[in-house]
């Protein structure tokens, strides 16, 4: 890549990850570009302002970041309060959007609508890795225009999932978009008037959720004709409260607590099992149709509906690039079996970087919640630890890009046991389906055979089971009893 050292790296969407790559990359004399689709840095994060953070400041911030901002007088914020989404953007993510070194490079309403290699369509393997990256940017104006560059970094978050129990739209759900919200209105606010009085329903178990359903009691309270319907497709509701008083976080772990409340008084009234198949107008109100245990299933009209039913990847402009990704959760292919909730109850957060986010395709990155691709897990702390080790790689620092360097607190949640003491899983709770911010930080899992430093930082511990040699450290939480054992006893 010598003959491309002269472009810059580009760097997709300007949240708080995007940021915190462009200033690891300054930090290292490269020079990034950013494009952000919204109209500022952060914009993603103005849709849920109103939100209180799980977790605190001291979490929130990216080092390097900061490093950027101190000498220009900002102050971190106190490191054990909660900021809203509104704080995180106002306190943080717009300063450091401003500082001379960020504002020059970044380009905001500029959506990059396709990434390639300059002049090489997808099947071409003759000098590839020598091409640089083509990126056709759409800017305010309408315009498109093509940018080149050495590397490319993806922290374009996700978009909302569909209701549909099948992953795809229910029946009638476009056209039922006017009364739909995908994530948490400000129901007490600026969206009072939507939800004052009316009858809502929520779909999803995740923060965003309980969040969404809790703000409804409060607005109860207040107007007394509010209610809220609570639709789950696991049949369990007690499964979604989380880890109470066992969370290190106290304001997640209150949020559960709370809800359970809520749903034993009968104030949130629970439609369990619930699939949503459809979405039908009914004069005013909205009809929702599904199924429950494979019997059909009408519900009582509703007049609004929140979808919180997590994110998915946006892939269609990387269709010209070689990726690697997890089959089932659209994710970086490496962290699929780290990640998959259909194993880890929980989500375990294992230490990875840039060998970990590696694409068949030199030089392009996915990072932030999208490199999770489906998974509801991400840790914004995460977020910033991959893109400190991928600026180290794209700088030619091999041994800082294997370093690890996360530290997070227990959760007191977590699903994954262990076999004989062995495979101790420290794990955090799933995340708020709403954006990459939201952060829930976690604890990376403990190996059987507790590797040392060196050892950990070079990527030799807590590594998937089938890349484990017979008595090395073995992984935490195998996705089976066998594998677990397999993995132990080679430990």
């Amino acid at each position: 890549m010598d003959t491309q050292q002269h472009l810059p790296v580009a760097i997709i969407g300007a949240g708080p990850v995007g940021l915190a790559a462009a200033a690891h990359l300054l930090e290292r004399g490269l020079e990034p570009i950013l494009f952000e689709a919204g109209d500022r840095a952060g914009a993603g994060i103005a849709r849920w302002r109103h939100v209180r953070m799980f977790s605190p400041w001291r979490y929130d911030v990216d080092r390097a970041a900061a490093r950027l901002l101190e000498p220009h007088g900002w102050q971190a914020p106190a490191a054990d309060d909660l900021p809203t989404g509104g704080e995180l953007l106002d306190r943080y993510l717009a300063p450091l959007a401003a500082l001379p070194a960020i504002a020059g490079r970044l380009h905001t309403g500029s959506l990059v609508v396709a990434v390639g290699r300059h002049r090489l369509d997808k099947m071409k393997d003759a000098g590839r890795s020598e091409a640089p990256f083509s990126l056709q940017v759409r800017g305010p104006d309408g315009a498109t225009r093509r940018v080149l560059a050495r590397a490319v970094i993806d922290t374009s978050g996700v978009r909302a999932s569909p209701l549909g129990a099948d992953g795809l739209e229910a029946i009638g759900e476009a056209e039922a978009q006017d009364r739909i919200f995908a994530g948490i209105p400000d129901v007490r606010g600026g969206e009072r008037t939507r939800y004052a009085g009316r009858r809502t329903a929520v779909v999803g178990a995740g923060h965003s959720a309980l969040n969404a359903l809790l703000d409804l009691v409060a607005l109860a309270d207040e107007v007394p004709a509010t209610t809220a319907v609570w639709l789950l497709r696991r049949g369990d509701p007690a499964t979604a409260y989380g880890g109470g008083a066992a969370d290190a976080l106290p304001a997640r772990g209150a949020l559960g607590a709370r809800l359970r409340a809520a749903v034993e008084t009968g104030v949130v009234e629970v439609e369990a099992g619930f699939r949503l198949e459809a979405i039908e107008r009914e004069g005013g109100a909205l009809r929702l149709r599904g199924s429950r245990n494979g019997a059909a299933v009408e519900l009582a009209p509703v007049d609004e509906v929140i979808g919180a039913t997590g994110g998915r990847p946006d892939l269609r402009p990387l269709a010209e690039l070689r990726l690697a990704l997890d089959p089932a959760l659209e994710s970086a292919a490496a962290l699929g079996p780290l990640i998959d909730p259909n194993v880890h109850s929980c989500g375990t957060v294992r230490p990875h970087g840039e060998a970990e986010l590696r694409h068949p395709e030199r030089g392009f990155y996915i990072a932030g919640v999208k490199s999770y691709g489906r998974a509801p897990t991400f840790l914004l702390a995460t977020g910033y630890e991959q893109v400190r080790s991928i600026a180290a790689a794209i700088a030619g620092d091999e041994l800082a890009a294997r370093a690890v360097e996360l530290d997070l607190p227990e959760t007191g949640v977590c699903g994954i046991g262990s076999v004989g003491g062995c495979c101790a899983a420290k794990a955090d709770a799933t995340i708020d389906d709403e954006a990459e911010a939201e952060v829930i930080a976690g604890q990376p899992a403990t190996c059987c055979n507790p590797a040392g430093p060196a050892e950990l930082a070079a990527g030799r511990c807590c590594r998937p089971l089938d890349t484990v040699p017979a008595g090395a450290p073995c992984c935490d939480a195998p996705p089976t009893a066998e594998a677990r054992s397999s993995c132990c006893a080679a430990a």
